[in-house]
């Protein structure tokens, strides 16, 4: 039997919206099995929160789905929506899940009033979920939770008395080339595709994809929901690049899984890949500057990649240490320099307020951020956020910064109010310090990206009338906010980007700069991605070249210092003889 499911995609408040991955990677497993999906798109639409509850009661679902993350701005938006549902002439069977819930599901059960939490990966829970609701179906004509649930995996749920039960979790989807493919049709995908990136041209459409699974590290303000990590294979990753291309214009994928630079080996095989296509889509990701070097960056960059988001979150070492980071300040600055050096942008992520953070720690991150800022996004520090399931939520629990008997109510309900404010202080400052410490560095951040537009504008005025520029399209268009000062008119066409603004996409509203170019995406030089003009496997074959001579130059200088090593030592048990 076939259940009518409908998708709640909630509104962020922007004016465009990330694809949402999760409810694509359910409607793709839900689809094969014969369910009929609808997808409720409050993000494009900015619909009323109660327009849910009129739309429920017109139109008949078994099923309700909704997904959230562990953000303050999120987590309203779901109890209005919960309410919605609940208020509903029709209310169908109520499914949540994702990021939020997961770790905390008795507390949004109580709060949003849904029939069940689906915990963690969520295809195969989904499906049996969906089994099981049939045959509960048949049996007493009723979608009420119960001991039915404990078929379930991956569920949790109240009983009759109140009390939350848990059943174990689904296993996990190692092999992830074996999924079905989304099925992008049920979505508004010409919406989707107008996300903007960092190096994202006016004219490019831009769409999110995960190329992995999960995160290998353990840093301690990160949730992760499901342990380990799995990848997918570059040919399966390049066949949906490819259809993403073809059949929906994508030029610009935005990988968005924790770490595509997992391994040196992973992100090889990626850039391999994209080479041997010659797909023009360029692309950008997630990465680790411990697995930074100047010749595999180049690779990337002659694969495509236009930007490294990489989280730093710190320049001091004890501060590293603390939060589990597993690098080192000067593995940071290289791989920044190496970044920049092949012509990538970084995305340089900083947080604020973890265990040894202090006056002089912020000014390390802020001197850095200044330092190496290429202006492709506006970057702020924030304070760090203990999330329910992390390391640091229990850390705020057990030095009673939360309520040790509720703390997802005192989480979501008195300290996550905003992004921007203090959630659990862990550092020897007062919080007047602590805002003190923000306050400045974020206005030393604001300063040096308005200073440099605003130099940046009076340098493009100059050259607009002084080389009588004809390309220029107006202040309107972002020439005055982007063009690079000290360019040719044709190259500061060529360098124009657009911005992103804020810290992350994760909690609150994003907003975009002033876009800048004509629109040239359909032009047949706009076919190359990159400078390498899509030399293929050639540039592979340089790279493993580079890699050899690094490995070489490496292992000299270990026998060399060994040498030296071998030889002060003689030298010294010679003197000791001498003696």
């Amino acid at each position: 039997m076939s259940q009518k499911i409908l998708f709640v995609v909630y509104d962020n408040g922007s004016y465009d919206h990330i694809f949402p991955m999760g409810f694509g990677a359910l409607a793709a497993v839900l689809k094969r099995d014969g369910h009929e999906i609808t997808v409720w798109s409050q993000d494009k639409h900015h619909w009323p929160d109660d327009h849910l509850r009129t739309y429920l009661d017109e139109n008949k679902f078994d099923v309700v789905v909704l997904s959230v993350i562990a953000g303050y701005y999120q987590y309203k938006k779901v109890l209005s929506l919960s309410n919605a549902i609940n208020q509903s002439k029709q209310r169908p069977f109520f499914m949540m899940g994702g990021y939020g819930p997961t770790p905390e599901p008795e507390f949004f059960i109580k709060k949003t009033g849904a029939d069940v939490v689906c915990m963690g990966e969520g295809e195969i829970t989904v499906c049996k979920l969906m089994e099981e609701l049939e045959v509960q179906k048949k049996k007493t004509g009723s979608y009420k939770p119960g001991d039915w649930l404990e078929e379930v995996p991956g569920t949790a749920w109240l009983d009759n008395d109140g009390k939350l039960k848990k059943t174990l979790r689904a296993p996990l989807i190692h092999d992830l080339d074996s999924l079905p493919p989304i099925p992008y049709e049920l979505f508004p995908m010409e919406y989707y595709r107008m996300q903007r990136m960092p190096n994202s041209n006016p004219t490019d459409f831009v769409f999110p994809l995960m190329s992995a699974r999960g995160c290998s590290f353990k840093c301690t303000f990160c949730y992760r929901m499901d342990p380990g990590y799995r990848v997918r294979s570059p040919e399966n990753l390049l066949d949906e690049v490819e259809m993403l291309n073809k059949k929906w214009g994508i030029t610009y994928v935005a990988f968005q899984d924790d770490l595509l630079m997992s391994s040196v080996e992973h992100t090889e095989n990626v850039c391999k890949e994209f080479l041997k296509r010659g797909v023009p889509v360029k692309w950008a990701c997630n990465g680790r500057l411990n697995y930074c070097s100047e010749e595999l960056l180049q690779l990337m960059k002659d694969a495509g990649c236009v930007f490294i988001n990489y989280g730093i979150e710190s320049m001091d070492q004890k501060v590293l240490n603390n939060m589990k980071k597993g690098l080192r300040p000067d593995i940071i600055e290289q791989g920044i320099k190496d970044t920049l050096k092949v012509g990538i942008s970084p995305g340089l992520n900083f947080i604020f307020g973890n265990k040894g953070d202090n006056k002089e720690t912020i000014k390390k991150a802020v001197n850095f951020l200044i330092e190496y800022d290429d202006f492709a996004q506006k970057r702020t520090i924030r304070p760090v956020t203990p999330y329910p399931g992390s390391p640091l939520y229990y850390d705020a629990i057990e030095m009673g910064s939360l309520d040790k008997d509720n703390p997802a109510e005192d989480f979501y309900e008195r300290k996550h109010l905003n992004s921007d404010l203090i959630c659990t202080n862990f550092t020897e400052l007062t919080d007047d310090e602590f805002y003190d410490c923000l306050k400045w560095a974020n206005t030393e951040l604001m300063k040096n990206y308005y200073n440099k537009q605003r130099d940046r504008t009076l340098k493009q005025i100059s050259q607009l009338y002084e080389d009588k520029d004809v390309n220029f399209r107006g202040f309107r268009h972002g020439d005055g906010a982007l063009g690079k000062a000290g360019l040719s008119a044709s190259d500061i066409k060529k360098q124009k980007q657009n911005i992103h603004q804020g810290n992350e996409i994760m909690d609150g509203m994003v907003n975009w700069e002033a876009t800048s170019s004509d629109g040239d995406r359909f032009n047949s030089k706009t076919s190359k991605v990159n400078n390498s003009e899509l030399k293929g496997l050639a540039c592979f074959d340089e790279y493993l070249k580079k890699k050899e001579k690094r490995k070489l130059e490496k292992n000299l200088a270990k026998l060399k210092k060994a040498e030296a090593k071998k030889s002060l030592d003689k030298n010294l048990q010679s003197t000791d003889q001498i003696h």
